[in-house]
């Protein structure tokens, strides 16, 4: 073979390895809840069992644990929130909208969250919203634990986990306080209020067992492991000039992790891209990769992403939009790539709201490189829930070296 045939195959093999389409992607709905409504940030993967699981819900009383087994690709319902955790009718959950994390007991931990009127209008009715509740889910024994409520009359938001010890800290909504509990010791503590107005959305944690947060000036918070002492950054994470601050104090709405690189790669409320690279001890540097779509005839600020996932080729994906913000002419959600060495993104799919109006989830991604997130799409002949509106959920399994099987 000559060195040009040689050189010819070797880029045609690498343009083809580039090549996404739609057979990378699979959506697949959730059985046995006729009535389900929506996902939100509920997912997370199992690397014990190797399992990926889903917090769904109808957005008004009732909330189905799904399970996906990567290795049968079947997909099914472990069960309601309701009945597993032996709630009484007082106690009902709107909505799970934290995170499925998996602590290092191989456990996957999750929060309650409102999400109808009466944790809104409420708060401190006989007939509202009581506040959200802890819970531990055990795969080998398919045994889910209720370990408590977190704060009365407040949802909770989202959860993470100290990957070394075990203890969660959970932000509550909507006073914004931040709380830790130690599983083993049953032991729930309040750190007190870190925000107002809306609360940040995202916590996350490093592989030294630090957690992060953001407070109402946009400063990461630190949670430093061994020391318990809260760390407060000096200077506010990156913000386009003129981001009006309704865009600034909503803080990070999701995050991806490369261990092997030391970075953990953020995205902003403000439509950053930021790759945050944490020390064991301090706070650790940020850097401004840019924002998240580039449009001259709209504000590089005024975009929508809460998720985001990290493929093994290195570039980051996310699906662009949600909420009524989408990019370009036509209402739709962008499948988007991004290569953080070049701080180049391109467009490698579209999808009109009818197929996908938003995807939640953080680093979701399996053992094989497979990406998941929780997805939903506009569904005028569903139940009509609040700013979410009428919408069906359904699981996003994407691979983006080959086609999903």
């Amino acid at each position: 073979m000559s060195k040009a045939i040689a050189v010819f195959l070797l880029l045609a093999a690498s343009c083809a390895a580039a090549d996404i389409t739609a057979r990378n992607v699979k959506f697949l709905s959730y059985p046995g809840f006729p009535d389900a409504h929506s996902t939100w940030g509920s997912i997370g993967y199992s690397t014990v069992h190797d399992k990926v699981y889903i917090g769904v819900t109808n957005h008004r009383d009732r909330q189905g644990l799904f399970e996906y087994d990567r290795g049968s690709g079947s997909l099914s319902l472990c069960g309601f929130i309701g009945d597993l955790a032996h709630l009484r009718g007082f106690q009902w959950q709107g909505k799970i909208h934290t995170q499925i994390v998996e602590g290092p007991d191989g456990a996957m931990y999750f929060g309650g969250d409102g999400g109808e009127m009466r944790e809104e209008s409420f708060k401190e009715h006989p007939t509202g919203y009581g506040g959200g509740f802890l819970y531990k889910w055990e795969p080998a024994e398919r045994r889910l634990t209720n370990l408590g409520m977190g704060l009365p009359y407040e949802g909770i938001k989202d959860i993470t986990i100290d990957r070394v010890s075990g203890l969660l800290m959970a932000v509550s909504y909507p006073q914004v306080h931040l709380l830790t509990y130690d599983v083993r010791k049953n032991d729930l503590r309040d750190l007190g209020r870190m925000g107002s107005g809306h609360v940040p959305r995202v916590l996350f944690s490093d592989w030294w067992g630090n957690i992060y947060y953001v407070d109402w000036r946009q400063r990461l918070i630190k949670y430093e492991h061994g020391t318990n002492a809260l760390l407060f950054a000096r200077e506010s994470l990156p913000a386009f000039p003129g981001t009006p601050g309704n865009y600034i104090i909503t803080g990070i709405t999701a995050y991806a992790i490369d261990k092997s690189a030391g970075v953990i790669y953020l995205i902003t409320y403000g439509a950053k891209m930021l790759a945050f690279r944490p020390q064991e001890k301090g706070i650790g540097k940020v850097e401004d990769l840019g924002g998240i779509f580039d449009d001259p005839g709209r504000p590089p600020y005024q975009y929508y992403c809460p998720n985001l996932a990290l493929g093994r080729n290195g570039k980051l994906y996310y699906f662009l939009g949600g909420h009524g913000v989408y990019a370009g002419n036509a209402e739709g959600v962008r499948l988007m790539e991004f290569d953080p060495a070049a701080r180049t993104k391109r467009t490698v799919l579209t999808y009109p709201i009818s197929e996908l109006e938003e995807a939640t989830g953080s680093d979701v991604r399996d053992r094989a490189g497979v990406l998941y997130f929780a997805g939903r799409r506009t569904d005028v002949t569903a139940t009509r829930m609040g700013e979410s509106g009428a919408s069906r959920p359904f699981l996003i399994i994407f691979n983006p070296e080959e086609a999903v099987r």
